[in-house]
């Protein structure tokens, strides 16, 4: 069972629109070596997201070995989103508690997703500034250089 999957009667699906069928045959069973050739993540952190609570309840095949599903994946995604965002992995753990708590979390969700929001949207603000000085230094020494330039053909 996955985190997705211990909600009740409504699932979270802010992941964004499930990936169907990612494999062929329409499988829905990967192993770890799978899921870290789709994701890009390593073993290790398949395991760690695991023990800390961030993906619990991997199903397991009858030798023990991890089967991930495609709403494995899709929460993997929104892992990897919550990632980029730089939000802190307690706070990631902390929603993956509130999402398997059930529908009447959606509050406290709210206001998790939402001050991220906020300081994603600082953080573009702060990457726009950066981006304008370094916009105005590459014009500086581009005509710097064709100044160098013009000098010398003289």
């Amino acid at each position: 069972m996955t985190v997705m999957e211990t909600t009740g009667t409504r699932t979270d699906t802010c992941a964004g629109p499930p990936q169907q069928n990612r494999r062929p045959d329409g499988q829905d069973r990967y192993t770890i070596s799978e899921v870290v050739a789709l994701t890009g993540l390593t073993a290790h952190t398949l395991r760690w997201y695991e023990r800390i609570g961030l993906m619990p309840h991997i199903d397991r095949s009858h030798t023990g070995q991890r089967r991930y599903t495609n709403r494995d994946l899709d929460w993997l995604d929104l892992v990897g989103k919550l990632r980029l965002t730089g939000m802190p992995v307690a706070d990631m753990v902390r929603y993956a508690e509130l999402v398997r708590e059930g529908d009447h979390t959606y509050g406290e969700r709210f206001e998790l997703l939402k001050t991220t929001r906020e300081d994603v949207l600082a953080r573009i603000d702060e990457l726009r500034g950066t981006l304008a000085v370094l916009d105005r230094k590459i014009s500086f020494y581009a005509d710097a250089g064709r100044a160098l330039a013009s000098e010398r053909s003289r």
